[in-house]
């Protein structure tokens, strides 16, 4: 069922060399779900695009582990054409992000008294996946183990 709160995961890379506090982060706008607080909702029905669908699921409260995800953020970090067709402005045309990192918000419509040219209001609740970038790690890990990356490929 619909719940009464809407969060979502906003995805954001940076070409900058290191992730702090100089760093510019830039949105991923996805086809359908709400990101930029100004861009209108759009309506389809009675279906879902898919990535919006799914990631509406990893929004959900006890879905922050969805490897899924990790997999969709590494093809943004090597700048797979297949995925980046999935979303609606790839703020990165002409090389991929060097990090990509995702945080979690409370989306509201926003309401008439408010002055704001807005359709949404979004607050901050929490870092979803800190900062990470291709040679990741753990990230190249998971990605082995799920079958993503070859192993050789992991260890580096």
């Amino acid at each position: 069922s619909v719940g009464q709160q809407r969060f979502e995961v906003i995805v954001e890379g940076t070409d900058a060399a290191a992730p702090g506090p100089e760093a510019r982060w830039r949105e991923y706008e996805f086809e359908c779900k709400p990101g930029d607080v100004a861009r209108r909702p759009c309506v389809i029905t009675p279906y879902h695009y898919r990535l919006d669908w799914q990631m509406w699921f990893a929004a959900l409260p006890g879905h922050q582990n969805e490897l899924w995800f990790l997999h969709f953020v590494y093809k943004l970090l090597t700048g797979e054409p297949s995925v980046l067709d999935l979303v609606e402005h790839n703020p990165f045309p002409d090389a991929p992000p060097t990090f990509v990192r995702a945080n979690l918000y409370e989306y509201r419509f926003t309401r008439p008294d408010e002055d704001t040219h807005a359709w949404w209001h979004r607050e901050y609740v929490r870092g979803y996946l800190p900062p990470v970038h291709k040679e990741h790690a753990q990230l190249r890990e998971v990605l082995a183990e799920q079958g993503w990356l070859p192993r050789a490929d992991a260890a580096r």
